[in-house]
């Protein structure tokens, strides 16, 4: 019965998925790197007003479009500019919009309500599908709203009804995706959706739709690209220093070989196994019904990865765009054994199944384990948690080998869904005690001494985005090209990294008094990192 309701409502079940897996604890994980540039763009939209002329720390900020940063400056709005469940909660609503659309998707592809039902929810927990909100929140909105594009352009080339509704619709959403994160998007997802398109339904009857398909990219191109010409217009001087920056990096930052990406499978996380069974065509294709759809999908991942290799910058979190049409490969792997494995007696099939999911329940049975042997006395800290988790890993862990040995793999399925969410919704907040370090100092109380000594404080170097973020105001930096430029005031406060220490206080030292006043250290794990590191200095003139 509770299978059948689920079933039936699978748009509100991936809503219940969404909030325990990720709403409960939002505001749990520490923000990161470039979260915190998101952040303080959005707080300084909010405070500034820089709604267009986007900043970061009082400079111009256009290496990304506004898009994400507006959502999250709305949310902030509403509940809050410096509450991180506001500010998150844009991106992990997108990790919803996503399965939603993928769920669409895979019924126009002319599969089952259930077997759709399986694709959303693999691409829901599938690693850095949520991971990437945390990681690079830009990138959940651009390959979100691309998808939804693609869903309508779908439609234009597999229907003839309300052609220009979703040449609107369809114009509409790839704008919003070029909006969030420029081009990205149409070279990782719609590039190799519409080279796998062909190769699949060989893009039939196309002529009548040429024109509305032309019309389609205009009105893409005029909504993703009017804030590009504004900023290059009304700020030409930083928009090209900035784009000349971006551009050089795509060929000198973070250069990888070809093959670096070719361990993608493992991406999609707890789907790691099936995900590499799903591409081993060779194996599938003689098993499956749905063979043009398998195709499709095949190659939807293939030229993906190909397209990125080409790029020489390379990182694991640009793979996200991947797990999109793997979700649909999985989920057409998934679905095949469902249906045929109580009857399959090749070695071949039923190992992997077997391996697969008894791996699984025995990290559900281990979870608990691992967490005593690491957390140690700190668990008392997060008793209840513990205890329902495992309690909930047991159940779980129990059940999977119960239903795997009668064969029912839904169940399995299931259960592997429900270990995700329980894994993310429980083990969330024990996860605050792994990170403890006794010399953190939030760098937010720098504000008390500025107060006390009526001064502002200014940076040596750049200053870290987590840094500014959890300062919450202007870092103005004064050390740039190996040349100070010392303020008129004569007391000011002084923010230096450890290693620039000796070289800035002899600079200082014939003209200034030098007071070590605070030490911020922003780290939360016993591994330091330098940069989330700084000395407060009180300098005097003499």
């Amino acid at each position: 019965m509770a299978l059948k309701i689920i079933e039936k409502n699978p748009i509100l079940v991936l809503s219940i998925i969404i909030i325990l897996m990720l709403l409960v604890h939002l505001d749990v994980p520490s923000v990161t790197i470039m979260e915190a540039r998101n952040f303080i763009t959005a707080r300084e939209m909010v405070r500034d007003h820089n709604w267009l002329l986007t900043t970061m720390n009082g400079e111009a900020r256009y290496e990304k479009p506004p898009l994400p940063t507006w959502l999250s400056a709305f949310s902030g709005l509403i509940f809050g500019i410096n509450s991180i469940f506001a500010l998150r909660l844009p991106a992990a609503l997108m990790v919803l919009f996503l399965g939603i659309f993928l769920y669409l998707l895979s019924l126009k592809l002319n599969l089952t309500k259930l077997h759709s039902f399986y694709n959303a929810l693999i691409v829901i927990t599938s690693f850095y599908v949520f991971a990437i909100i945390n990681e690079a929140p830009w990138d959940i909105y651009t390959h979100g709203f691309m998808l939804a594009g693609i869903y309508y352009l779908f439609l234009i080339l597999k229907e003839k009804v309300a052609i220009w509704k979703n040449v609107m619709l369809s114009a509409f959403f790839i704008g919003l995706s070029i909006l969030s994160k420029g081009p990205v998007s149409l070279f990782a997802v719609f590039l190799p959706f519409l080279i796998s398109y062909g190769i699949a339904f060989k893009f039939k009857e196309i002529k009548p739709k040429i024109f509305p398909i032309i019309i389609l990219l205009i009105l893409s191109i005029l909504i993703g690209g009017w804030w590009f010409v504004y900023v290059r217009l009304a700020d030409p001087i930083a928009f090209l220093e900035i784009a000349s920056k971006e551009t050089r990096n795509w060929a000198s930052y973070n250069v990888k070989p070809f093959y670096y990406y070719w361990s993608f499978f493992t991406q999609s996380g707890i789907w790691t196994i099936p995900a590499l069974i799903s591409i081993l065509y060779p194996f599938m294709i003689k098993r499956i019904e749905n063979k043009k759809i398998y195709k499709f999908s095949f190659w939807w991942v293939l030229i993906a990865i190909i397209l990125l290799s080409i790029i020489p910058e390379k990182k694991p979190r640009y793979l996200m765009p991947v797990l999109i049409p793997l979700a649909i490969n999985i989920g057409i792997y998934i679905n095949y054994i469902i249906q045929n494995f109580k009857k399959s007696t090749s070695k071949k099939e039923t190992f992997p199944v077997y391996f697969n999911f008894g791996l699984i329940s025995f990290i559900a049975f281990s979870l608990p384990i691992v967490l005593i042997i690491i957390l140690k006395t700190d668990i008392k800290n997060h008793l209840f948690n513990f205890i329902t988790l495992t309690i909930v890993c047991v159940l779980i862990g129990i059940n999977i080998i119960k239903y795997l040995r009668n064969k029912n793999i839904k169940v399995v399925f299931y259960l592997v869904v429900l270990f995700m969410i329980s894994a993310l919704g429980l083990g969330l907040p024990i996860s605050q005690s792994l990170n403890k370090n006794l010399a953190y100092k939030s760098i937010n109380s720098l504000h008390l001494i500025e107060g006390t000594n009526s001064i502002r404080t200014y940076s040596i170097g750049e200053i870290t985005p987590e840094l500014l973020w959890d300062y919450n105001g202007i870092l103005k930096n004064i050390y740039k090209n190996e040349q100070l430029f010392l303020p008129n005031e004569t007391n000011f406060g002084l923010l230096i990294m450890n290693e620039d220490v000796p070289k800035i206080t002899s600079k200082l030292s014939a003209q200034y008094n030098l007071e070590l006043k605070e030490t911020y250290n922003l780290n939360e794990g016993s591994k330091m990192k330098e940069r989330l590191i700084r000395q407060f200095y009180l300098i005097s003139k003499k």
